[in-house]
């Protein structure tokens, strides 16, 4: 809440501003303060009413329906943040969220405790939309995010007077067990697809540990092959639709790699293939400056590099691991050469040291044998 104190017909009010139903509306208090009253004393009296007022209930007459304020909100974090947040946020708002909340028919001032927690407990046992059981944890984290920020914004805006997804119980978090192929099956793999038109984006992807949006976001001004050096600071990411960003996921995203000499000539073959490409399909030709693409120009979009994924494992009989997988596989093959946890931090580009601990301390466990051995045999002797 926010107020100021202004004068009129010679007294001096302390203006509350109000937002009901997304109109702003004053509450106007007549206050003992005069011409005369000093800078401390007005601010003063200006603290205490707001104070006064921030814990008083007020009379909330809000008919707007909780769906309607959910839509007032997307439209405030369109100019928020960034398009793939957004998009994540209005795909799931209106996959999930809405549909959940329009049945009901529920005003926003009747959002309690008790209908979030059914929410959830929905969502947990049948939230699917394919029908096949419930939304994950980490799922529903996300959910919570987006009503929690909903509801923040109506206290904020002196619609309700506080935010119920505060008391809701979450389901517990089941720790996700990440797969990944070993030396061995990574040299398989590489070796089966060596003549697949994937297999240099394959090699990138593994040597580096990079995302999909990472790899795919490769454009060449981030290769410098004089230099022998690949910088990741572009990204393509799905969404409704493929979105093209300058940036990385996070500021320890963007880093640089040095590039062997069989990197380089895996670029230098990308680059010969573009100009002959270019050459063959002419005026047809789309035009573009990243490096893994289709023969006429068009880049790869990450839906497609997952489903010709899924292709190619199946075809050379592998195992199936996510694309996203092969990340993890990097961070095991670092780890098996006994690099550090923070050697895998930095050359996966992860924010802190504590993230990668969190998801590869499985990897570790090489380690902590050792340590066992140490101690027994010492204490032993």
């Amino acid at each position: 809440m926010t107020g100021s104190l202004q004068k009129k017909h010679g007294a001096i009010y302390v203006v509350l501003n109000i937002v009901i139903d997304g109109e702003r509306k004053q509450k106007w208090i007549r206050t003992e303060l005069n011409d005369k009253s000093g800078k401390r004393e007005c601010e003063r009296v200006l603290r205490e009413t707001l104070s006064q007022y921030e814990h008083t209930d007020l009379p909330v007459t809000s008919k707007i329906l909780f769906t309607d304020y959910i839509q007032i909100w997307l439209d405030e974090a369109k100019i928020k943040v960034d398009e793939v947040t957004y998009l994540h946020y209005e795909e799931m708002v209106n996959a999930q969220i809405k549909p959940y909340f329009e049945a009901l028919n529920i005003k926003l001032i009747d959002v309690n405790r008790n209908v979030l927690q059914n929410y959830f407990t929905e969502k947990y046992k049948n939230g699917r939309i394919d029908g096949k059981g419930g939304l994950s944890s980490t799922t529903l984290k996300h959910h919570r995010n987006v009503i929690n920020q909903i509801l923040n914004l109506a206290v904020r805006n002196n619609i309700i007077l506080q935010n119920p997804c505060q008391y809701v119980t979450m389901p517990k978090s089941e720790r996700y067990n990440y797969d990944f192929f070993n030396l061995s099956e990574i040299n398989e793999l590489l070796n089966a697809i060596k003549d697949e038109r994937l297999y240099p984006l394959y090699l990138i992807t593994i040597s580096f540990g990079l995302r999909r949006s990472e790899v795919l976001g490769i454009k060449w001004d981030s290769i410098d092959l004089e230099n022998k050096t690949l910088e990741i600071k572009h990204t393509r990411v799905d969404s409704y639709k493929v979105i093209e960003k300058d940036s990385t996921k996070n500021q320890s995203s963007h880093r640089s790699y040095p590039i062997n000499n069989e990197i380089v000539n895996i670029f230098v073959k990308l680059k010969n293939d573009e100009r002959n490409n270019k050459k063959l399909f002419g005026k047809e030709y789309i035009k573009s400056d990243y490096v893994f693409k289709m023969e006429n120009g068009k880049p790869y979009s990450p839906n497609y590099i997952t489903k010709q994924h899924n292709k190619l494992l199946k075809k050379y009989g592998f195992r199936h691991i996510r694309f996203h997988d092969l990340r993890h596989s990097c961070a095991s093959l670092l780890n098996a050469q006994g690099f550090t946890l923070k050697d895998i931090q930095e050359w996966l580009g992860h924010s802190d040291i504590q993230t990668t601990a969190n998801t590869y301390a499985h990897l570790d466990i090489k380690r902590k044998e050792t340590i066992s051995n140490t101690l027994t045999e010492i204490i032993t002797k």
